[in-house]
């Protein structure tokens, strides 16, 4: 997943726990900042990376305070600039402006996210609502607009380059969408609306990771765990320690399912996990999120209403690649026959299972994953915990992720450990590009952390700007089990593969050459940004990379190539699982988000048994990935309405490692035009002429279908 900050225009930081009193910003106004704050100019650090040493909890609010309001000073400046409007002073200038608030508003959301306190918490619900209204402040600007729209009509009499026409027509279509069109009156409930949402999304960022917190099981007898490694029980009694609790504590992640239920044999165990993740928002205590969202879903119902679209996901919709709803859900609605008959021909395997030990009970979704696991052993002779060796953390990075960069991309890494971060955990690295040229720095925060948000992401600390003169600073965050004090950093398959797609994502941030910051790196449709990222996975297994990075972690002995084997026929094992899941999930948010303006608020609970019954796929075995109240993609990440994304860039992915495969595969030759004609092109271009021009062709479903091993039910393609 890919988390963006549009300069005035995006939804920020990540904040999930109860607010307390915002703490007072001392010798700042909203309008002024101390010289003394480590925002008040760019950093010193090489590419202007965020000095974490420096930067203190109280120094966010007063700079992104006073980051507003000098963007808004800068506003109104070209706003009521008595010259023409020209490109230069109009279009560039506006490019120019909010550098303060962006400096700020970018560490802000790395922090809120991956490192939040009460502190963080508390300037997320003050600015959140603030920032709504200066996103208002700037797109409903009526002699702001005027101007744009005045060179919007000349476009095709101001001789731009190919850049500069597509930053016209993309500022444009935002203000359009933003409500500058608009009469006073409903500018004014549109700007009411605004402040409603963020508050909201915010509030339900701090419940949910307060719910995710204490969520999580506690267990006081060591039996309960029957089935984890010694690792994993290790791990559980450092979190237990780290709650002060006795026994033991295994944290929920983000995800429906959770990795213990893959080895739990203790099935009261299994069941009470499972509940503890798929009842954490919806206890009906402080932070029950239901309520919430259903309110999160009315009130986006009502804005796209007076925006002049039928629901949310028409009006979100419109810039992304699919464009509108109904092929989003034609995509969707395609994929259920292929994968329902392939969750129940997996159900029923795994019922055979279950009889054949004279189990006595009808599985439950708590038991699919480790009888799934025990067929996966019965038929392709592969133990999770087996490959786990071969997976240590720290060489899958350097010998895989960054040894695939290197191969098709030319690009070096040098550690540097003299630049702070905001947890020691971390690790930073410089990237040089094929030329020797600096081009980037990278930085990854691995472990789980009670104060760190679920799920795993790329975002940027510094956007790249050839106008600023600014290079990008990017950073991957996961949610991988901590190994316990002297153990090895292992980690599973899924865990690889992660690592993999987020550093996907951070080369499309990496590859950046735009001039304007609204069109740099991945600030990218939705249902194109997790194209990168799908696509980086595939070099996980090539046969160049595998054996690079999986090396037993005490015999130092590459995988054998039997195991490898036995990885790529079990490629499209228990696939009608993991693609339901997720397109169930995607279903039920564009479910949500196609609510008519003057829908009622809806019943959550009942809104989605609804969805869920009309999806075709056999949900009583294979829940969604996220069951609503715990959906944040969709609630606060910026998905609402695009959480079908990751299928729809999953088939752009295999399609063109499909090409890949058809020239010859990994190499620096298919590298190169990757990403001179993908990677490097930020949103400078129309995404279906971009992938057509890299392609030959439009997108095709059937190489995902195949690799996934689902072809049947297709027709309609």
């Amino acid at each position: 997943m890919v988390r963006t900050l549009l300069l005035a225009s995006a939804a920020l930081g990540i904040a999930m726990t109860p607010a307390v009193a915002a703490p007072a910003p001392k010798k700042a106004t909203s309008a002024t900042l101390a010289a003394a704050n480590p925002f008040a100019k760019p950093s010193t650090l090489p590419f202007e990376a965020p000095d974490f040493s420096r930067i203190k909890d109280s120094d966010y609010l007063p700079a992104i305070l006073a980051g507003m309001a000098e963007q808004k000073r800068e506003v109104a400046a070209i706003a009521n600039n008595p010259a023409a409007p020209t490109f230069n002073n109009t279009m560039v200038a506006f490019e120019r402006s909010g550098a303060l608030l962006e400096r700020a508003e970018l560490a802000f959301s790395a922090v809120s996210g991956a490192n939040t306190n009460d502190t963080i918490q508390a300037t997320d619900t003050k600015t959140a609502p603030l920032l709504a209204q200066h996103r208002d402040y700037i797109y409903l600007n009526e002699k702001l607009f005027k101007r744009v729209e005045t060179l919007y009509n000349q476009r095709a009499s101001l001789g731009l380059n190919a850049e500069q026409s597509r930053l016209l027509q993309v500022q444009y279509d935002e203000f359009v969408k933003a409500g500058a069109k608009l009469d006073p009156a409903k500018q004014a409930e549109l700007k009411k609306l605004n402040t409603q949402l963020s508050t909201l999304e915010s509030k339900f960022n701090q419940m949910l990771l307060a719910a995710a917190k204490n969520g999580a099981l506690h267990v006081t007898d060591k039996a309960a765990l029957a089935g984890l490694s010694e690792d994993q029980i290790a791990s559980a009694a450092e979190a237990a320690k780290e709650r002060k609790v006795a026994g033991y504590v295994l944290p929920l992640q983000n995800t429906t399912q959770q990795p213990a239920l893959e080895s739990l044999t203790n099935r009261a165990t299994r069941e009470a996990l499972y509940n503890a993740s798929v009842t954490r928002a919806s206890k009906g205590d402080a932070n029950d999120t239901r309520s919430l969202i259903s309110e999160i879903a009315q009130l986006r119902a009502k804005k796209a209403g007076l925006l002049g679209f039928p629901n949310y996901a028409a009006y979100t919709l419109t810039d992304q690649m699919a464009k509108t709803p109904e092929a989003a859900l034609g995509f969707v609605n395609r994929l259920a026959p292929a994968v329902a008959a392939k969750e129940r021909a997996e159900a029923a395997d795994i019922q055979k299972l279950i009889d054949s030990q004279n189990g006595g009970f009808k599985a439950k979704p708590w038991d699919w994953n480790i009888y799934a696991e025990q067929i996966r052993k019965q038929r392709y002779a592969i133990d999770s915990d087996q490959l786990k060796n071969y997976f240590e953390f720290n060489k899958v990075l350097e010998d895989g992720v960054f040894y695939a960069a290197n191969q098709l991309y030319g690009l070096t890494f040098k550690e540097r450990k003299d630049l702070p971060t905001w947890n020691p955990d971390m690790r930073v690295f410089e990237v040089h590009d094929a030329d020797g040229k600096e081009l980037a720095l990278f930085y990854i925060d691995p472990w789980k952390r009670d104060n760190k948000s679920g799920g795993a992401w790329m975002s940027n600390l510094v956007n790249q700007s050839a106008l600023r003169g600014t290079k990008p600073v990017v950073f991957n965050v996961e949610n991988f089990t901590k190994p316990a004090p002297g153990k090895p950093a292992l980690i599973s398959w899924d865990d690889v593969t992660t690592m993999f797609h987020e550093f996907g994502h951070a080369l499309h941030g990496m590859f950046a050459s735009q001039t304007y910051p609204t069109l740099s790196g991945t600030n990218v449709a939705r249902d194109f940004v997790e194209f990168p990222s799908q696509f980086n996975e595939n070099w996980a297994l090539d046969p160049k990379v595998l054996p690079n990075y999986a090396v037993h972690y005490q015999t130092k002995q590459p995988i054998p190539q039997d195991l490898v084997d036995k990885i790529l026929k079990a490629r499209t094992f228990n696939q009608g699982y993991e693609l339901g899941e997720a397109v169930t999930a995607a279903k039920m948010d564009l479910d949500w988000h196609s609510l008519a303006p003057d829908a009622p608020r809806q019943n959550a609970d009942e809104f989605q048994a609804k969805s869920l019954a009309n999806g075709g796929f056999d949900v009583a075995d294979v829940p969604p990935r996220y069951f609503s109240p715990y959906f944040l993609h969709i609630w606060s990440n910026g998905y609402s309405a695009g959480y079908y994304a990751y299928a729809w860039t999953e088939m752009l992915d295999h399609d063109v490692f499909d090409w890949f495969k058809q020239h010859g595969g990994l190499t620096r030759e298919n590298g190169q035009r990757f990403r001179d004609m993908v990677l490097s092109r930020g949103n400078t271009q129309d995404y279906g002429e971009m992938y057509r021009a890299f392609t030959g062709h439009d997108p095709r479903v059937e190489p995902m279908l195949e690799f996934r091993g689902l072809t049947q039910n297709t027709q309609g393609e």
